[in-house]
């Protein structure tokens, strides 16, 4: 199917908002206007058919990865960016001419020297002007540095930000169909945290030194040619070769650069999957299956690495070389000038001066060439997404109805998802619902009742045939009006990582506090957000984590209610609710659903009886509709549902009303409850930005110890014990080497090729000048003499050159690679033995840990990789210089070496102003990644309410902090690094004004001094290229201290503990005993105080009460998600902190209400139940599970990819899946939380089954609101406000007429108008 056209607004860069608040409006200020449409001309370009074609399928030329032409990365620049580029490039020009303009001086400063020898007076006086001219060229040249970095750090920066926008923008205009098929949570973030520091990395800082070296190398030829033509021209017949060499380099390194991408991308996937699921990862004891999937990723990249570094060092070294064979050329050439009195020596000095230092500059230039190659290469995959034109065309020149009446059709409708397109959902499907009406949809799992609700909200379009709004096909109407009719709540309820105020705001724009108030009422949701510590400011944490699943659906359902649609849409929208909350929230729908148009998808008669109308779906086709008397007296196949439902007892667990649920506040982060006012547009930027300018702090974690059984063995005190974070201590890179230390012999290498590199240069500084002071010798023989001796070694050098870089940078290359990946590994396998409650806090979040370990760990890879490599090879090259300096002239070399302090102090004052001031910004940029990642993850529910300006305006205000403290660091940095500068050239001025005065007295002679000079002079480049590295090395500290962080980290639960004793049977006795508990992150709201409870061995407890009463939480206690304050929880008589906590875990089976699956295919998922099973153990499993027969219908069986998070597969089949995961295991304790609450009557029916055999004779714990579920089970339990206030079995508690237990059952019964009691009899 070919993709729709789509118009030109959809790719611009910057979102059309409809109110944008004022610091968003500053934001936006630097965007450029739609008017110019300079991006969108850009990305037009890119998308031509053939570039279309080139872009998106490059498989057939692997040794031309995708890129993008350089100039386009510059797509997102505005008029003001152009200024600053100007401004940029002029102070880069500057700085780079300013070189040989020094040596154009310091040329006449010679000759100074060589003309009044023997007049000490003039030659002072020429040599103090001269001197003068360097301290007016250091002034210059301050002004110069500083615009140069300054403003293309400036720019980078803003272009960078509306690139990230922009990309974020495309994504959220992709159909959902996109988002089965070609994007994941993680390549989002990846895309958005590392390609476009790629891509910034190759329009700012860089793009400043290229053109810069750039600058130096013309400039230096152009004072050559006027200087001595015959010498320059020479040098320019072998530009080429050095260029050839530069640019295969480049085109290797970028193809290289394209691949390690992908494999780091793919690799990023896998553990933002695991961290996401973490609780699955545990309860599987995962935790190596995790880490092993990771290294394999890994190793991909290992490989590129060593042909990255095996590249580099040729390319360097080849560079290198032809110089050094360039330059034996030109002194050849030059003696002959001189002998024949073409040049004289100062001229030939200027001259050859000149075009070394521009042959300095090119080599020095090409290294950014590979910096400009992987800015293409990440440019392609981020500007190809901006240009993607989606399936569903959003049509915003769309027909607008001036009234809705809601009538719906499906007419003739064919339809498959776009992950499986060989799958016919719908075949001719045929539906009407009229207007106003409710029409409730009803069939087995996966017969396409959701697909409907995905068709009506157009997140697909059908393949044929049509979806009818008051008889307007949808493919017409404009997309964002029309959602903007529809309200939905889903089965899962998606909510986003910010406040529970505003994420009903979702449902309307600009709404009262009054408004959401009615909203949460009418939801039968304020009262349990009004007993929370911060009320509606409460943050739900990701996906809504702080929530329980009732808590979660009531909020989703305040949402669609404020919205107010025409059209409402129920996807099981009660499924997650208690009997109590249900009754109210389903009269609250009932008036909702009042003359408007609604569509249910549900499997509880509850839901659905007083539907107008109700279909009933098999196999994607409609076989019955008529009301719910109607189908019944049919005794067709809703009636056949309708006894199996009944048979089976199908109906919620009724609970206390909600009255209990203050309870649930334990589960809420606990913040300082901010006042109320009437209007929120202005508290809404004010809250995010405080909300997150407080999210990133050290994980700590609370712990309390009081059980005198465990006191003594865990060395706690009696009293609470807040385990505060300690400040970390700065990060040390011999600890960093250290890691590498299996690497030493490699270290010993490249250190040597550094070493040599290093001394290499001093060397050739010597010899030069020695060459130099050779052409004042009058005689010819001598002069002969001493030039072919030096060419010879320069010849030699041509070879050696080429052997050290690539001793250096291979070797060197190979630690970094080496070190990342096991840096990666140590992260990833520290990251997850962290507790549970440290993945709750906020700065924890899955995509921000992700991005962190795929960023930090990139940096750490620079800081032995390249840093170390420089760092050596300047260090050996200062020592190196100043050993000779010192041996040829101390006195000379002692002034010079006396203005090193000013060069140091200005390289450690900028070290200071980067670190205060630039040191996180990768932390900023990751709550902008988290931003991203987590409106991918729902996308569903930012398509549904048109929440896509809402998701950019946060994203925009993320970006914010990081863009005004880059400038701010921008400015710093350009002034030290112009400071820096300018103590340089105005210290040559005092040396040489010195030297003047030495020679004058004759206490030194011209060739000393010479000498001297050339040495330090080249001395100096390699440390301008140190403090150049300044940037880089304060990224690579951060770093460091961020990776040192996690894995110092002392988890407050260690799953290898070796202190803890193996487990190898359990019985499966189960206890908690006198246990008092909180949430690590609310340690002030207790969930248990005093608590007991106990399962016997091979017998089945079901636990029963409010939403939020702490079921959830004694499951998370048996499994040793957390520890108790006090108290302990026994397995077999011994407290479970004593026991080796993974071999506990591998006999306990957790089955969870909201299934993880992970993004591979259904046989990998199940097996994650018991590594090594056999294929039949697996399709026994699935046969058990009643997953087989939906599998087996699949076109690929089990190989069939789940997609991420499950998303190809509908609800009943993921649980169906996790539920054989969990037979698999085979466990000795078996805990089902709400198991089975997704599945149809006919599937759970068959999976109750599966589900009591499996819990026979063993010991099981069961958390449930459906009668069905527990009717079998040996006890109940029944809590309510942290305690167990019943227990006994179903008839010995409805013995007791006057008991909670008995009430939940009348409760039920009045609801459902069926006998309970005979249903569990």
């Amino acid at each position: 199917m070919s993709r729709r056209d789509e118009d030109d607004v959809d790719r611009d860069s910057v979102p059309k908002q409809r109110q944008l608040e004022d610091n968003e409006q500053h934001f936006l200020t630097d965007f450029p206007s739609e008017g110019s449409k300079l991006q969108c001309v850009e990305l037009e370009q890119i998308k031509s058919p053939r570039q279309i074609k080139n872009m998106e399928a490059p498989k057939n030329k692997k040794e031309e990865p995708p890129s993008v032409p350089y100039y386009k990365l510059y797509s997102f620049a505005d008029s003001y960016d152009v200024f600053l580029i100007f401004l940029g490039t002029l102070g880069a020009c500057v700085h780079g001419v300013a070189i040989p303009v020094f040596f154009i001086f310091f040329g006449r400063l010679i000759n100074a020297f060589g003309e009044y020898a023997d007049d000490p007076e003039t030659m002072s006086t020429e040599v103090s002007k001269n001197a003068l001219y360097f301290l007016f060229l250091a002034i210059v040249v301050l002004i110069a540095a500083w615009l140069e970095v300054a403003c293309w750090m400036h720019t980078g920066e803003r272009q960078s930000a509306r690139m990230r926008v922009a990309y974020l923008k495309a994504m959220l205009a992709q159909d959902v169909g996109f988002f089965d098929t070609d994007a994941t949570t993680g390549e989002t973030v990846s895309r958005i945290s590392s390609d476009t520091l790629l891509v910034q990395d190759a329009i700012s800082e860089k793009a400043g030194n290229y053109v810069h070296y750039m600058a130096r190398f013309i400039s230096g030829f152009a004072v050559g040619f006027t200087s001595v033509w015959q010498l320059t021209l020479v040098t320019v017949a072998v530009v080429p070769l050095i260029a050839i060499a530069g640019g295969s380099y480049a085109v290797v390194m970028i193809g290289l650069t394209s691949r390690s991408q992908k494999a780091y991308s793919k690799a990023g996937e896998i553990a933002e999957e695991a961290i996401s699921q973490i609780r699955t990862v545990y309860s599987f004891v995962g935790e190596k299956k995790a880490v092993k999937k990771y290294s394999n990723a890994l190793e991909t990249t290992l490989q590129l690495g060593k042909k990255g570094g095996l590249a580099k060092g040729l390319g360097v070294g080849c560079t290198y070389g032809l110089l050094f064979g360039a330059w034996a050329l030109l002194l050849w050439y030059a003696h002959i000038l001189v002998l024949h009195n073409v040049t004289n020596g100062g001229e030939a000095f200027t001259t050859i001066l000149n075009v070394i230092i521009s042959g300095i500059a090119l080599g020095q230039a090409a290294p950014n060439l590979t910096t400009f190659g992987k800015g293409k290469a990440a440019g392609y995959n981020i500007l190809s997404m901006i240009a993607k034109k989606p399936l569903v065309n959003r049509n915003r020149d769309g027909s607008i109805l001036c009234q809705v009446r809601g009538q719906i059709q499906l007419k003739n409708v064919a339809f498959s998802y776009p992950s499986r397109p060989d799958v016919q959902i719908f075949q001719n499907l045929c539906l009407t619902i009229p207007a106003g009406k409710s029409a409730a949809l009803v069939g087995g799992s996966g017969s396409g009742k959701s697909t409907v609700i995905a068709l009506i909200e157009r997140f697909y379009d059908p393949s044929s045939g049509e979806v009818l709004l008051d008889g307007f096909n949808i493919k017409n109407l404009e997309l964002q009006w029309l959602r903007e009719q529809i309200g939905l709540v889903n089965q899962e309820p998606a909510l986003f990582a910010t406040s529970i105020l505003e994420n009903i705001l979702y449902g309307k724009d600009g709404a009262t506090i009054q408004e959401i108030q009615d909203a949460a009422k009418a939801a039968n949701a304020h009262a349990f957000i009004d007993s929370l510590p911060n009320g509606y400011d409460t943050q739900v944490g990701e996906k809504g984590v702080q929530l329980s699943g009732g808590q979660k659906q009531r909020v989703a359902i305040a949402r669609a209610m404020l919205k107010n649609p025409s059209i409402l849409l129920l996807d099981e929208a009660t499924s997650a609710l208690d009997s109590g909350s249900e009754s109210i929230v389903q009269e609250a729908l009932d008036r909702l659903m009042l003359g408007r148009t609604t569509v249910v998808v549900a499997h509880r008669l509850s839901t659905i009886k007083n539907a107008d109308m109700i279909a009933v779906l098999q196999q994607g086709v409609v076989v019955e509709t008529g009301t719910h008397g109607e189908l019944l007296s049919q005794d067709g196949a809703y009636a056949q549902l309708v006894k199996m439902q009944e048979a089976t007892g199908q109906s919620k667990m009724p609970e206390a009303s909600s009255d209990q649920d203050q309870v649930e506040t334990a589960r809420i982060s606990t913040q300082r409850r901010h006042s109320r006012g009437s209007s929120l547009s202005q508290r809404l930027s004010q809250r995010w930005s405080l909300r997150l300018s407080d999210s990133f702090r050290l994980g700590g974690s609370f712990r309390q110890v009081t059980d005198p059984e465990t006191e003594s063995w865990l060395g706690e005190d009696n009293e609470a014990s807040l385990v505060l974070p300690k400040p970390h201590p700065a990060p040390s890179m011999w600890r960093l080497l250290k890691i590498n230390a299996p690497e030493w012999p490699y270290a010993v290498l490249g250190s040597l090729g550094a070493i040599m590199t290093g001394c290499e240069t001093p060397l050739f500084a010597l010899a030069i000048s020695e060459m130099l002071v050779t052409f004042y010798n009058p005689d010819r023989d001598y002069v002969e003499h001493e030039v072919r001796k030096i060419c010879l070694i320069f010849s030699a050098a041509t070879v050696g050159t080429v052997v050290i870089y690539v001793l250096q940078h291979y070797y060197y290359g190979l630690m970094g690679e080496i070190l990342t990946m096991r840096v990666r590994k140590m992260l990833f396998s520290s990251i997850l033995t962290q507790e549970v409650g440290w993945f709750d806090e906020e700065s924890n979040n899955s995509n921000l840990v992700s991005a962190r370990l795929s960023s930090d760990a990139t940096l750490v890879k620079a800081a032995v990789g390249d840093r170390m490599s420089t760092i050596v090879q300047n260090f050996s090259l200062v020592v190196t210089a100043f050993c000779i300096s010192f041996y040829l002239q101390w006195k000379v070399a002692g002034v010079v070496l006396l203005t090193f302090p000013l060069l140091v102090g200005a390289a450690v004052g900028e070290q200071l102003f980067l670190k205060g001031f630039g040191g996180d910004l990768g932390k900023a940029y990751g709550r902008a990644s988290m931003v991203a990642g987590e409106a991918v993850g729902n996308i569903r529910t930012v398509a549904a309410f048109c929440a896509e300006d809402k998701v950019l305006d946060l994203f925009i205000r993320e970006l914010d902090e990081p863009r005004k403290r880059t400038f701010l660091r921008g400015q710093l940095s350009g002034i030290g690094y112009g400071l820096s500068q300018f103590f340089l050239y105005s210290s040559y001025g005092l040396a040489l004004w010195y030297s003047s005065v030495l020679v004058k007295s004759s206490k030194a002679h011209f060739s000393e001094v010479l000498k001297v000079f050339m040495v330090l002079i080249i001395t100096a480049f390699g440390v301008a290229e140190t403090l150049a590295l300044a940037p880089d090395i304060v990224k690579g500290s951060a770093a460091l201290a961020s990776v040192f962080e996690i894995l110092d980290r002392k988890t407050a639960i260690d799953p290898d503990s070796p202190l803890g004793e193996e487990v190898t049977r359990v019985q499966g006795e189960i206890e908690l005993k006198h246990v008092s508990f909180a949430y690590p992150q609310r340690p002030d709201i207790h969930i248990f105080t005093n608590f007991d409870l106990k399962v016997k061995k091979g017998r089945s407890l079901a636990l029963v009460g409010q939403s939020g009463s702490g079921k959830s939480s004694v499951i998370a206690l048996i499994q040793r998600f957390y520890d108790p304050l006090s108290g302990a929880v026994f397995v077999d008589g011994i407290d479970i902190r004593k026991m080796r906590l993974k071999s506990l875990r591998r006999h306990i089976g957790l089955v969870s209400q909201e299934p993880s699956l992970f993004a591979c295919s259904i046989y990998e998922n199940i097996l994650y139940g018991k590594e090594g099973a056999s294929e039949s153990e697996v399709i026994e499993a699935a046969k058990t599970a009643n997953a087989h027969s939906f599998i087996s219908g699949l076109p690929n069986g089990y190989q069939t990819e789940v997609g991420e998070r499950g998303m190809q597969l509908s609800g009943g089949q993921k649980q169906r899946v996790a539920i054989a995961r969990a037979v698999l295991k085979d466990p000795s304790i078996l805990l089902l939380d709400e198991a089975t609450s997704a599945l149809d009557s006919q599937s759970e029916k068959l999976v109750q089954e599966a589900l009591d055999r499996m819990m026979y004779r063993r010991t099981t714990v069961v958390i449930a609101h459906r009668l069905s579920t527990i009717r079998n089970v040996n006890a109940i339990a029944v809590i309510k406000a942290g305690k167990v206030v019943e227990q006994g079995t179903h008839s010995a508690l409805m013995a007791n007429a006057d008991g909670a237990y008995t009430q939940l059952v009348k409760l039920q019964h009045r609801q459902t108008g069926s006998d309970a009691t005979v249903n569990l009899s």
